[in-house]
This record gives structure tokens, sequence and C-alpha cells, in this order.
């Protein structure tokens, strides 16, 4: 299982920044969620390259074509 790390530097204004390292697709989202309700307002989401890969959790299936009729 790859690494995850969660990132986070509080500024002095007091803004949060957080960033996540080592989770694919819209998990990202799902892990941090609870964490960002508690935290307050999301004022900005910068995506990393992560977001676009495919999370290895997911399972899927192909049918043949003369199987879907």
């Amino acid at each position: 299982m790859p690494q995850r790390t969660l990132r986070f530097k509080i500024r002095q204004d007091g803004l949060v920044e957080e960033s996540v390292e080592g989770v694919a697709g819209e998990a990202c989202h799902q892990l941090t969620k609870r964490l960002e309700d508690s935290l307050g307002v999301v004022q900005r989401r910068e995506p990393t390259s992560e977001l676009f890969l495919k999370d290895n959790n997911v399972q899927s299936q192909s049918l043949p074509v003369d199987q879907l009729s």
C-alpha cells in the first residue's frame, strides 16, 4: 500500500493550507472531507496530477459486445 501524506500549513493570517500526497482520484476529497468541514469554508482547491489517476480500489468489468443484448 502506498504511503499517504497529509500536510498542513497554518499561515500567520489564520488560513490553513492542506496538501495530500499518495491518494489517487476522488479519494482525496473523501479522505479530507470531515476535517475540512471542521476547519471551516474551503476557499480554493488546486488539484494535482494524482486527481486524474485511477483509484486502485475501484473494480470494473468488461463484457464482450455480443453479451450485452
